[in-house]
């Protein structure tokens, strides 16, 4: 759903406290570990604010930020005012830190409680939106791990064209350059495309910086923007152990670009996309290489298909919703025949939603409608005050009913979510 404003943690906290009528903020002007003094505040006699919350906000640096201590002394001397708090803070209040004083009786802590507590509750109705690329057909895999940040999928396309150039297919071996740690064979059983893939054994006594590489007809690749391909180790890897070399001198001698082969599972094949450092400088690439970056001991690596593209030239088709489903077990999504047959060997975009994040700190920003974080905080707020009538003088709970009502209709101005199918 869209996100309307995205205030922080910091910022709905103080919209709830104003509703409630139980915040004031404002800006010191100097201080210690133990004390906030502030020369601008307007605010009567001395003690005033003993016994209330106080929330720090460091701005120079987040040693301070969002600590909650609890005031011992409030006095006003010389226009000065002067909070005494404890405990003690890690560091000393500095001139321009903001600060909240909160009434006794909504802690600062349980206002942010609060807060998350109306994400929660709008979970199932609210979805941040996520798509994805990172799967791709092959005319036959039926069964695809979707990606840990869906929650929902609601559309599944696919790429039906875009503007590509082929730097190599590697059905064939890379015979320019070989480290004597690497062996090589085009492995015609293991492969995504065409007639085979590169099978590279590597030995024990491999080690960094050591790389294969093959020569092309000069290439122009300055007008696209992402390398993909298809990489596979009987070992797993960390992003980079693994490097993509694209030259214009022989060997991959001294790469123009030098991209770092994301993080693979072992013994799955991976397809990976990784986005040109300096596209414009890419006018005549004639060598294609793979560095072996870390000590990852004797491993066996397939590659396939090599393919530079421009990402904004891609036309995206969409599969019919009756051709795939979701199986929540597994968190796999599943292709029927005839999706698969319209797939084929192209690029899937999942395009669905995660669950909101819940606020860690000050800092964060909210993913779902403002309003409806506010409201409901701030009903729940007065709730956890209200009682009977003899002890409820401030009609907290009928006021909190009023914010409850507030809430409902913020929710019902969420977006209708179409075709979504929960993946959890």
């Amino acid at each position: 759903m869209a996100v309307i404003q995205g205030r922080t943690r910091e910022q709905l906290r103080q919209s709830i406290g104003y509703n409630l009528g139980a915040v004031r903020t404002s800006t010191a002007s100097g201080g210690t570990t133990t004390t906030v003094d502030d020369n601008t505040a307007v605010v009567g006699s001395n003690d005033r604010f003993n016994g209330k919350w106080l929330i720090l906000q460091d701005a120079d640096a987040a040693t301070n930020d969002g600590i909650v201590r609890r005031i011992t002394d409030s006095a006003v001397s010389s226009n000065v005012f002067t909070l005494t708090f404890m405990p003690a803070a890690s560091a000393s209040v500095a001139s321009s830190d903001t600060y909240e004083i909160w009434d006794d009786k909504y802690p600062p802590q349980r206002i942010n409680d609060f807060i998350n507590q109306a994400i929660i509750d709008a979970t199932g109705h609210a979805y941040t939106y996520k798509q994805d690329v990172s799967l791709h057909g092959d005319g036959y895999t039926a069964r695809f791990d979707i990606p840990s940040t869906f929650q929902m999928i609601n559309k599944v396309e696919y790429r039906s064209k875009v503007t590509a150039k082929v730097l190599h297919r590697c059905d064939t071996t890379f015979d320019e350059a070989t480290d004597s740690d690497f062996t090589q064979e085009s492995d015609t059983q293991n492969k995504k495309q065409g007639t085979g893939s590169l099978k590279i054994t590597i030995a024990d006594g491999a080690s960094a910086g050591d790389l294969i590489s093959d020569s092309i007809t000069s290439a122009d690749i300055s007008k696209y923007d992402t390398i993909e391909m298809w990489v596979k180790s009987t070992v797993a890897t960390s992003a980079g152990n693994l490097k993509l070399l694209l030259d214009d001198s022989a060997s991959c001698a001294s790469p123009i670009e030098t991209l770092s082969i994301p993080a693979l599972t072992a013994n799955t094949w991976t397809f990976v996309r990784m986005s040109l450092a300096t596209p414009h400088l890419d006018t005549a690439i004639i060598s294609v290489g793979l560095e072996y970056d870390a000590d990852l001991g004797a491993c066996v690596i397939n590659i396939d298909d090599i393919v530079a593209v421009a990402n904004d030239t891609a036309i995206w088709e969409k599969l019919d919703k009756r051709s795939w489903h979701i199986n929540k077990q597994e968190k796999d999504l599943i292709l029927h025949d005839d999706a698969r047959s319209a797939l084929g060997y192209r690029l899937i975009k999942l395009v669905g939603g995660a669950k909101p994040s819940l606020l860690s700190d000050d800092s964060t920003s909210n993913e779902i409608d403002d309003q409806y974080v506010i409201t409901r905080a701030t009903g729940m707020a007065l709730a956890s005050v209200g009682g009977g009538n003899a002890t409820d003088p401030d009609a907290s709970a009928q006021r909190a009913a009023f914010w409850f009502g507030l809430a409902e209709q913020e929710k019902r101005s969420f977006p209708l979510l179409v075709d979504a199918r929960l993946v959890e």
